[in-house]
């Protein structure tokens, strides 16, 4: 699929732009599934300033979406219509350690890192980003967080650019956190974060972190394309106990699968499509609801257009589950 030239058909006057701009980028490379179609139009902004400007040009009516890594993104077939930002290590990828444990971050840096120069300083509280994939753009906006441990514990403030080019600057009260969820606005692009941990041996910091990136190597499927937890954790249970008592471990649909190592990690065994992973997870998703009552809430974002002809409905066969109980 192929979108018309964003630029060419508004009438955009990018020359003061620094950043760069690419139509049509197919985001398949770029995501932890490798599936999805492309970008309208791809913007890698130099810096905050750049990208504060791009945003005060661009039409209020284009969609705007930030995206990271690609680790927990599903980018469906038919590719996403508007523009994709993606920032950049260079622009948005710097850490420094400021006083009494604070730690000043870009939104491009990756999880993992913000871990390690953590250790380096010898500020505790941060070892659980060693085990989260993804950069800390996603995990500010969904409070990203693992072995008892979650964004909202850390984050002291935020910096992020509004959809109308104005920088805004958030306190961690301001976003309302709960588990995997925050009330920050869709469009606002996140550019840095203040964290601030507390004072620790850094010894100890990396046992603990060692003791995260052991257990996730023998526990999830970190060397296979996929993208994370796919749902989040019901109330009082583990969402992959109940797939696994509904019987989705191994369920393969297409080039997707529910891992067998843990079956909350969908994977694309390599010839997968976007439309395969998520009829997989709409499925698994019935059979829970049929087998339990639990209603699997997605972790994974799962963004853009269908291709041409396919439509997959929320909860595949939830219409025939519920009739079912109307008749018991």
């Amino acid at each position: 699929m192929s979108f018309p030239d964003l630029i060419a058909e508004r009438g955009l006057d990018v020359s003061g732009i620094r950043g760069k701009l690419t139509p049509n980028q197919p985001l398949s490379a770029v995501t932890w599934f490798r599936v999805g179609g492309p970008a309208q139009l791809l913007f890698q902004p130099a810096d905050t300033e750049d990208l504060a400007t791009f945003l005060w040009l661009l039409p209020r009516d284009v969609p705007v979406l930030p995206m990271g890594l690609g680790s927990n993104l599903l980018v469906r077939d038919g590719g996403i219509p508007g523009v994709v930002i993606r920032l950049s290590g260079r622009g948005f990828g710097q850490v420094s350690v400021e006083d009494e444990g604070a730690i000043r971050a870009g939104a491009a840096v990756p999880d993992r890192k913000l871990a390690e120069e953590a250790a380096k300083a010898g500020i505790g509280g941060f070892a659980f980003y060693s085990g989260i994939p993804g950069a800390l753009g996603g995990a500010l906006r969904m409070n990203a967080g693992a072995h008892g441990s979650e964004t909202k514990d850390v984050m002291v403030e935020l910096t992020g650019i509004s959809r109308e080019g104005e920088i805004v600057r958030l306190k961690n009260g301001d976003l309302n956190y709960r588990y995997r969820r925050s009330d920050a606005p869709s469009e606002m692009i996140f550019t840095e974060a203040v964290f601030k941990g507390r004072p620790e041996q850094s010894e100890a910091i990396r046992a603990e972190m060692a003791a995260v990136t052991e257990h996730r190597e023998k526990a999830q499927p970190i060397r296979e394309k996929t993208g994370g937890s796919t749902f989040k954790n019901p109330p009082g249970s583990s969402a992959w106990k109940v797939i696994d008592a509904a019987g989705c471990r191994g369920l393969q649909i297409g080039g997707a699968r529910m891992s067998d190592m843990h079956c909350n990690f969908m994977i694309n065994t390599g010839e997968a499509t976007a439309e395969d992973l998520e009829r997989l997870g709409e499925t698994v998703r019935a059979r829970v609801l049929e087998h339990s009552g639990t209603e699997l809430e997605w972790e994974i974002r799962r963004l853009g257009l269908f291709a041409e002809g396919v439509s997959i409905e929320p909860f595949l066969g939830r219409q025939k589950i519920q009739k079912g109980a109307a008749h018991g």
